[in-house]
């Protein structure tokens, strides 16, 4: 057995999730989209280095889907994750996921997406765990602040650390696409860095890590 992770924009997916989570969800409502000028003042602080991407994601959560009920977000819940199984997964992806599955590795998909949504993603996927981006809820509403750090960089290889502790001396491997994800993938075994762009690749290069694939279907 070994502890596998997967990163899940870029990696198992086709591009970024929680764009489409927060604009699918908006669209449904009269004048849903019209929340996100609510955003600017975040994506300007982001933009000039004075927030960080923590600070812009609660931003967004807040501005777009705060005050909504658990039960309005699980429906749209279910509506997106169908939709990104059957077409927002890379083929080649699931097929090295599957294999991982035959061989009976634990799984666990550590991603900065938020846990509106990435548990049900890992369920349906047939992970063993899920590390996500947490959200505060008030009551049965959402707040949108973040109940966690941002499972991301520094905060990722956190993550994997702890988890390391619970599976000692067990082979460990790591799939990630990008340099976000080189802090971590530096901590295994096996590093699989996939889907990498050029700069990506140039930084994992000299963090002495060869990227493994590119997956283009």
């Amino acid at each position: 057995m070994r502890l596998v992770v997967f990163d899940l924009d870029g990696t198992v997916t086709f591009r970024d999730t929680l764009a489409p989570y927060v604009f699918g969800f908006l669209r449904r409502r009269r004048w849903g989209l019209l929340r996100l000028a609510r955003v600017v003042p975040a994506a300007f602080g982001f933009l000039l280095g004075v927030t960080d991407r923590g600070a812009l994601k609660a931003a967004l959560l807040k501005a777009t889907l705060r005050g909504h009920t658990r039960t309005e977000l699980e429906a749209w819940t279910s509506q997106f994750v169908a939709k990104l199984l059957r077409r927002g997964l890379r083929e080649q992806a699931l097929e090295a996921l599957l294999e991982h599955q035959r061989d009976g590795d634990f799984l666990v998909l550590l991603t900065a997406a938020p846990d509106l949504y990435a548990p049900v993603i890992a369920r349906e996927l047939g992970f063993q765990e899920c590390i996500a981006t947490g959200v505060r809820w008030r009551d049965e509403r959402l707040d949108g602040t973040l109940s966690t750090p941002n499972r991301r960089d520094a905060e990722k290889a956190r993550c994997l650390e702890a988890l390391m502790t619970r599976f000692p001396g067990v082979p460990t491997t790591a799939y990630g696409n990008s340099a976000a994800d080189i802090p971590h993938l530096k901590m295994v075994e096996e590093p699989r860095l996939v889907n990498a762009g050029l700069f990506t690749r140039w930084k994992a290069s000299r963090a002495g890590i060869v990227p493994y694939a590119q997956w283009r279907r």
